[in-house]
Formats: C-alpha cells, sequence, structure tokens
C-alpha cells in the first residue's frame, strides 16, 4: 500500500502541472495509469476502466477547482462564457457517466484513445486562429458544452482536451481557452463523479475502500501531489509561447493515446 499511494502521489504532482497547463484535469494521464493499476491489483475487469473514470473525475474536482482559482486571479476566466456552459456541462456530465456504464470494457478503451488522437489532430491542424475577438453564440456555445460534458464523463476528463480547442477556434487565446476551460472542469468533474459514486452505489464485488465506482485511496494520495502543482502550471501558461505550448498539449494526447489503445489492438494484431 505505501508504494502504490507513493506512485499516486507522484502521478498527482503531474496531474496537477497538466491542469495548470493545458487546462486539462489529467484524465489524460490518471486514466490509463489507473486502468494498469487496478488491474495489477487484480480489480473485476468488467470495472476496472469504470472505477479509472471515475476516480480521475474525483480528483478532478479538487485540481480543478486549484487550477481555476490561479487562472481567476490572473484575469484569464471569461465569466460570461463559463456560466453559458454549466447548464449544459453539468447535464451533458451526468448522461455520460450512465452511457460509459452501458459500454464494454474494450469498446470503452478504444474511444478514449481514438477520441484523444482526433482532438489532437485537430488542434495541430487548425493552426489556431485564437487571438480575435470570440464569435461563437450563446446557442453554440450550450450545444457544445453538452456534447462536451456528456465526451469528459464518458472518458474521465476535465473537459479540456475538448474545451481548449473548440474556444480557440471560436477566436480566443489559449490563455483564455485554458482559463475557462479549468473553471468548466470544476462542474464536470463534480457531475460526472456523482454519477459514478451512484451507479456503482450497490454494485456488488467492489473492492475495499470504494465510494461507488471511485477509489479513495487513489484519490486523496493523486490530490495530494496535484493541489501545490497546479498554480506552478498555471505560472508557466503565462510565459510560455503559444505555438509551443499548443505542440506539447497535442504531444501529450498523441502518447497517451497510442499508449491506450495498442494493448487492445495488439492481440487482434497477432490473430
Amino acid at each position: 500500500m505505501p508504494v502504490e499511494l507513493l506512485s499516486y502521489f507522484g502521478l498527482g504532482c503531474l496531474v496537477g502541472l497538466l491542469s495548470g497547463l493545458f487546462g486539462i484535469g489529467g484524465g489524460t494521464v490518471l486514466v490509463p495509469f489507473l486502468i494498469w493499476q487496478f488491474d495489477r491489483l487484480g480489480f473485476p475487469a468488467a470495472i476496472q476502466m469504470l472505477m479509472a473514470v471515475a476516480t480521475s473525475l474525483a480528483t478532478i474536482v479538487i485540481t480543478a477547482t486549484v487550477s481555476m482559482y490561479s487562472h481567476s486571479r490572473r484575469g484569464a476566466v471569461h465569466w460570461p462564457t463559463v456560466a453559458r456552459m454549466v447548464p449544459g456541462i453539468v447535464l451533458g456530465s451526468v448522461a455520460g457517466s450512465v452511457i460509459a456504464e452501458c459500454l464494454p470494457a474494450e469498446l470503452f478503451q478504444c474511444l478514449f484513445a481514438l477520441f484523444l488522437l482526433y482532438v489532437a489532430w485537430l488542434l495541430v491542424r487548425s493552426g489556431g486562429p485564437g487571438g480575435r475577438a470570440p464569435h461563437l453564440g450563446k446557442a453554440k456555445l450550450r450545444l457544445a458544452a453538452v456534447g462536451i460534458g456528456t465526451a469528459s464523463a464518458i472518458v474521465g476528463i476535465g473537459g479540456g482536451s475538448l474545451t481548449v480547442p473548440f474556444l480557440e477556434r471560436g477566436g480566443f487565446c489559449i490563455r483564455e481557452a485554458v482559463g475557462v476551460s479549468s473553471a468548466l472542469g470544476v462542474p464536470i468533474a463534480v457531475a460526472g463523479t456523482l454519477g459514478y459514486v451512484l451507479l456503482g452505489w450497490n454494485y456488488r464485488g467492489l473492492p475495499e475502500y470504494t465510494l461507488g465506482y471511485v477509489h479513495l485511496p487513489a484519490v486523496a494520495a493523486i490530490v495530494t501531489g496535484s493541489v501545490p502543482f497546479a498554480p506552478v502550471g498555471v505560472a508557466l501558461v503565462h510565459r510560455l509561447p503559444t505555438t509551443r505550448l499548443k505542440q506539447w498539449f497535442a504531444l501529450v494526447l498523441i502518447a497517451t493515446g497510442v499508449k491506450l489503445v495498442w494493448p487492445v489492438l495488439l492481440p487482434l494484431l497477432r490473430e
């Protein structure tokens, strides 16, 4: 247990940095690691992905809150945009947790990996028109919020992988997009976590120290590492060149997507 908690803590430090730097909740890194860890611990295969996603979202509640506060202090959160998107984000997050429980484990994992690769491609391809006056209407923001909330709850992320490219293409500079994404990560994580807690409440065969599908020891250790490192990421995002920041963001998504989908595809390629 001490070794496991130490690994969770180290991962939390990385997650906090990523949350502040890219406006993501860290689920893109957390979910693959947690799947591997839960499999190593012998958790039931049928719920490993669900537990990884639920646990990831639970940590994002705290990490995204710290990141949001740090961005807000620097004036990088456009609160009118946040207010317009929150209702759709919450609705989508609840729906996403229900959908996720119905998906086969391997399909669930492949969808997550392909989703990351697509977002990375979109981010690099767009070239980013960010920095112009934002031109996203209320209806478009609300519709996008439902989709972002649903996808985020399904794959256990804070939404930054979708929110940042969407807002940047809509005219926001990347620093503002990251700030808004951090703020939206809070309601995504809260609604998604509650959904997974309720869905797993009566599931038989859960490991010890769980709340629904949420693994509490992992949450505690990860948050302990992520909280002090989120402000470090926020400080970096206001100093690094925008182009380099986007390149790093895309690389993180590509590496994570390939790492996650490879174990699922390898047995198929051997046949």
